[in-house]
């Protein structure tokens, strides 16, 4: 067994399995025992990078089975695992801001980039250590999916420096193809269950005392999600979270809406300067839930 688990966060995204990946592989070549692991199944979208670079899923895990891990794309306790209080946090590569308190020293890697897969990528190259090509896909597909091929707000121009070059490595020809291939595999969401919409993408924040619970889909037809408000708001009630905001991205238009449940309704409309119609809030312009949907939200509480 690894002395040392490598994953993110819960209800695990494209970025969050290319970095458990590429953060293994950084650290073995440095001379760690690691091991990549995921809180959770892989969504379609990394599905379809894993197919495209023949590698398998990664083992799923509730709690660290190693006394010492290292965390990707995360740092808070609410969305790590069970038993991080009893283990050590030996180094963090993270994007976000930080909630984070430890004990013991520990490596931290944190930039304000559009992924964490950017991060691993000048990781490896200011260590001077080849990256596998099956890892450079990976990291390219992360970098993609959480910039939206680089046209996200959070893309930054480091992004756009290391797309071309992890592409280069991986063999991939055509990135906006295959980039809007890999975004399009994870907007299928007839065969997907409401709970699997809630919880897909789902993140757990505490704001001015109030706790939220803040999902994301992607889709290219926002209408033909909101076909399915009425059930997709008994699950919501059923999770029993106290407020819930489900943001719903058509990644082709750069556009969002958001169904909300709570009971600090008249705040939402507030951060967002918009009404909610039917417990539904208009957000154009809006894509990324780390900078244009927490940051107000943060700021009305």
């Amino acid at each position: 067994m690894a002395k040392i688990q490598v994953f993110g966060h819960k209800s695990p995204d494209m970025d969050t399995v290319a970095s458990a990946m590429g953060a293994a592989d950084l650290l073995a070549q440095q001379g760690l025992d690691t091991e990549a692991v995921a809180q959770g199944k892989p969504n379609a979208e990394t599905q379809f990078a894993l197919d495209y670079f023949k590698l398998e899923a990664l083992p799923v895990i509730d709690k660290a089975t190693t006394e010492q891990v290292v965390l990707v794309d995360h740092n808070e306790a609410a969305q790590s695992v069970d038993n991080l209080a009893d283990v050590t946090v030996y180094g963090i590569y993270d994007h976000h801001k930080f909630n984070f308190q430890n004990a013991t020293p520990l490596y931290i890697t944190a930039k304000p980039w559009g992924s964490v897969s950017t991060i691993l990528y000048y990781e490896y190259k200011q260590a001077g250590l080849t990256i596998p090509a099956k890892i450079a896909g990976m990291l390219a597909s992360g970098l993609i999916s959480d910039t939206l091929l680089l046209k996200s707000p959070t893309t930054t121009d480091v992004d756009r420096e290391a797309l071309p070059e992890l592409a280069k490595m991986a063999g991939i020809d055509d990135i906006e193809a295959y980039g809007l291939a890999m975004l399009k595999a994870g907007t299928d969401l007839s065969k997907k269950s409401d709970e699997d919409l809630l919880e897909g993408d789902a993140k757990s924040f505490t704001m001015g005392g109030h706790d939220f619970r803040i999902g994301q889909v992607n889709t290219v037809d926002i209408d033909d999600v909101l076909k399915r408000q009425a059930d997709l708001e008994k699950a919501m009630k059923a999770s029993g979270y106290e407020n819930f905001l489900l943001v719903i991205t058509d990644i082709l238009n750069s556009n969002s809406k958001a169904i909300y449940l709570g009971d600090v309704a008249a705040a939402v409309e507030n951060a967002f300067d918009k009404n909610l119609v039917d417990n539904v809030i208009d957000l154009p312009g809006v894509v990324s839930r780390k900078k244009q949907v927490v940051p107000p939200l943060e700021s009305q509480f």
